[in-house]
C-alpha cells in the first residue's frame, strides 16, 4: 500500500500507542505493518463476544504470554473499552514487558463511556485520509476532488468500483453504524442532518439553521453533530478571535473528513468534480491537508478561519510559534489584487502577521505586494511531512 508519514514515528518509538481515526483511513494496515506478535481484532464478532463475556480473559492471556510476545495489536478497542484497564495494569506492572498498539474509530464510545484512555501511559495519535505527500508522484488533484483520499478508494483501479465502494461506505457506515452508535431514535432527522452537514462542508456552521432544515430540535441537532465529530467523521475549524472579537464572526466552519465521502453523500458524480463546486472542493482539500497535520505532524499548530462582520474572509489562519499565517485558497491559475481583500483585512487586524499566502493552481510562485501566491505543490512542500 502507501507509506504513511506516521509509520516511521510509530515504528521508532518504544511507548505504547493509541491510534484514533475514522474507518478506512488505514489504521489497521499501518499497525499490522509494524509486525505485531499478537493481534486481537475486536471487530470480529467471535472475538468481541469472547472478551465481552469473559472480561478477565485478556489479563490471564497476558500473564501467560511467552517472552517472545512483545508487540500486541488490539484493533477497534471502542467495542471493548474495558480492555484498556487490563492494558493499564500490564503497563504499570512492567512498562518494558509489552508494547501495545491500540486502534479505535470512535472517540465517542471511549470518551462518553468514560473509558480509561491511559493518560501518561500511551502516546495518542490521530490518523486521517491520505496526504498528497504520501501518494508522491501518484497524486492527482482532479481525482482527489472527485474521489477523496481514502487509501482503499485510491488503490482501486476501476473508476466505477471506486464510486460503488464510496457510496456503500457512506450508506452502510455513516448512515447505519454511526446512527446506531448514537442511539438515534429519529432516523429520518439524523439522515437529513447528515446530508445537510455534507452540503455545508467547508462553510460557516449555523446549527440553528441546520436543525430547522432537518426538522429536529436544537439540542438533538447539537448531539447528532457531536456524534459526527466524536466518530471523527467531521471536524470544525474554529473562528479566529484575535484581539478584535466584536468585529469578527464567531461561528466555526464544518468539514467532513473526506471529500469523496462528502460527494457520495450528496450523490454527486464521482468521475469528476462539478465545475461550480471546484472552488469549494479545492478549499476542502487544503483543509484536509492542514487538519491532517494537526497533532502528530505539527503539534504546535492550531487551525482557524477568519471572517469579519464586514464580510472580509480568509480561508485559514495558522497559529504556531507565536506567529500567524493567513491563507487564502483560489481554484484558479491566476491571482489578482482583487483576490487579496480578505488578507488585507486580516493584516490590518493583526499587523504583525508573519505570512500572507494565496494557494492557487498556477505553475509558478508570484509576489503581489506583501502576499505570496504559491502553487499548490510548493505550498504543500512547506508543510511538515
Amino acid at each position: 500500500m502507501y507509506e504513511r508519514v506516521l509509520t516511521a514515528r510509530l515504528a521508532g518509538g518504544a511507548r505504547s500507542v493509541l491510534l484514533l481515526g475514522p474507518r478506512q483511513v488505514g489504521k489497521s494496515t499501518l499497525l499490522a505493518g509494524l509486525h505485531p506478535d499478537w493481534t486481537i481484532n475486536v471487530a470480529d464478532p467471535a472475538t468481541f463476544r469472547d472478551y465481552l463475556t469473559e472480561p478477565q480473559r485478556f489479563g490471564r492471556e497476558l500473564e501467560s504470554a511467552k517472552r517472545a510476545t512483545r508487540l500486541i495489536l488490539v484493533d477497534e478497542i471502542q467495542r471493548a473499552p474495558s480492555m484498556l484497564d487490563t492494558i493499564q495494569v500490564a503497563i504499570d506492572r512492567d512498562a518494558r514487558r509489552f508494547r501495545f498498539l491500540v486502534s479505535g474509530s470512535s472517540a465517542r464510545k471511549l470518551r462518553r463511556g468514560q473509558a480509561n484512555l491511559l493518560p501518561g501511559r500511551v502516546d495518542v495519535h490521530y490518523m486521517h485520509p491520505l496526504l498528497a505527500h504520501e501518494l508522491g508522484s501518484e497524486f492527482d488533484l482532479e481525482r482527489a476532488l472527485a474521489h477523496g483520499m481514502l487509501p482503499g478508494i485510491w488503490a482501486e483501479p476501476d473508476v466505477a468500483q471506486r464510486a460503488l465502494t464510496l457510496r456503500s461506505y457512506s450508506d452502510a457506515y455513516l448512515r447505519e453504524e454511526v446512527q446506531s452508535e448514537a442511539l438515534v431514535r429519529n432516523l429520518g432527522g439524523y439522515a437529513r442532518l447528515l446530508d445537510l452537514v455534507a452540503a455545508s462542508s467547508g462553510r460557516i456552521l449555523n446549527l440553528r439553521s441546520l436543525c430547522g432544515d432537518a426538522g429536529i430540535g436544537y439540542e438533538t441537532a447539537r448531539r447528532y453533530l457531536e456524534v459526527l465529530e466524536d466518530t471523527l467523521v467531521a471536524f470544525r475549524v474554529p473562528a479566529w478571535s484575535g484581539t478584535a472579537r466584536g468585529s469578527l464572526i464567531a461561528h466555526p466552519k464544518i468539514y467532513l473528513f473526506d471529500i469523496g465521502v462528502r460527494n457520495a453523500l450528496l450523490r454527486r458524480p464521482l468521475d469528476r468534480p462539478l465545475d461550480d463546486e471546484r472552488g469549494l472542493l479545492f478549499e476542502h482539500f487544503v483543509a484536509g491537508e492542514l487538519h491532517g497535520r494537526t497533532g502528530t505532524l505539527w503539534p504546535e499548530m492550531s487551525l482557524h478561519h477568519y471572517r469579519s462582520r464586514g464580510g472580509a474572509e480568509v480561508d485559514f489562519v495558522l497559529s504556531f510559534a507565536r506567529e500567524q499565517w493567513g491563507i487564502e485558497v483560489k481554484a484558479s491559475r491566476r491571482v489578482d489584487r482583487a483576490d487579496l481583500s480578505g488578507l488585507r483585512s486580516f493584516g490590518e487586524t493583526l499587523p504583525r502577521v508573519k505570512r500572507k499566502i494565496v494557494v492557487f493552481l498556477g505553475p509558478r510562485a508570484q509576489r503581489i505586494d506583501d502576499v505570496e501566491a504559491l502553487p499548490l505543490e510548493e505550498f504543500l512542500a512547506e508543510l511538515p511531512h
